[in-house]
């Protein structure tokens, strides 16, 4: 595979073209795609993943997403790598990014960027909540589409269809449609500002640089309450007090924050266990009741 990545690689034009590959190495990344660390002969060191022709829409999605987040970021707190480059070669999709030295421990700067991410895109917004077109939440889609209203387009874009994908290992479904709208209609009182979110937001894909800054890769970018990328930091752990310290000096969280974390993660429960089955299906369980207990009690 190796050789014959860096073979049809050397055939393409584009960013590479003129430069010969040094090395090409294996590294640790996600589940679903293949990484690489890439070196020139001119030295430039690169970022590569790599998938099938099928991943190419989900390599497009993280493309956008990754721009979007780079025009809202503070370049003194946060690094968003701006992609380089997405195509199909003969047997692959790619996504070429610029490689991060990454290695850092203390999240006080990332904690400060992510404010000031979610500041900055609130002060921008449209005043609609919701994505252009459908994307990804890992290899599962995320529906597009817009709505003024945060409680339905959480619900209608986000929840139902994860829900409705959730039959499929007999979760029961019913008892949360039934009180859709007494938990859309909490959603709504709340009333947030949206905000660009990452929508990925764990331990996984945010990270500190050598210099201290935050990084934030593999994201599912949308228009959202900014609560949905705190709840889910709590979700799968790895955050430091002093990342959620940092953010609040920034942009102090809402009083009720933490009656809604529940509410957020179940999304990411949902599309954890419709992925990979396993222990999240029982989180996902424990989950509900506790939804369910809140609005029928």
């Amino acid at each position: 595979m190796q050789n014959l990545l860096i073979e049809e690689l050397m055939s393409q034009n584009g960013p590479l073209s003129g430069a010969s590959i040094k090395r090409l190495v294996a590294v640790s990344g996600g589940c679903i795609h293949d990484s690489w660390k890439l070196v020139l002969d001119d030295d430039r060191e690169l970022f590569l993943k790599t998938n099938t022709h099928e991943a190419f829409e989900m390599f497009q999605s993280e493309f956008e997403g990754l721009i979007h987040l780079s025009n809202f970021s503070d370049k003194r707190f946060l690094v968003v790598p701006k992609p380089i480059n997405v195509q199909k070669t003969e047997s692959f999709s790619i996504l070429l990014m610029p490689w991060l030295n990454l290695g850092g421990c203390n999240q006080e700067l990332l904690g400060n960027g992510l404010a000031k991410l979610h500041k900055n895109s609130s002060e921008n917004s449209n005043g609609c909540f919701g994505w252009n077109t459908d994307s990804f939440i890992g290899s599962n889609p995320q529906m597009g589409g817009w709505s003024k209203c945060w409680g339905e387009c959480f619900f209608e874009l986000r929840l139902l269809p994860q829900l409705n994908m959730a039959k499929s290992w007999d979760l029961n479904v019913q008892p949360i449609l039934q009180i859709s709208s007494l938990l859309i209609d909490y959603l709504n009182l709340h009333n947030p500002v949206p905000s660009i979110v990452h929508g990925d937001l764990w331990s996984g894909n945010a990270f500190v640089q050598d210099d201290g800054k935050g990084v934030l890769l593999d994201p599912a970018v949308w228009w959202a309450d900014r609560e949905v990328d705190l709840s889910m930091s709590k979700l799968f752990g790895g955050f430091s007090q002093n990342f959620y310290r940092s953010y609040e000096s920034i942009w102090p969280l809402d009083i009720n924050f933490k009656d809604r974390i529940e509410i957020y993660n179940l999304y990411h429960l949902l599309n954890h266990a419709n992925l990979f089955g396993g222990s999240y299906k029982n989180q996902c369980f424990t989950t509900l009741k506790k939804i369910l207990n809140i609005f029928q009690s």
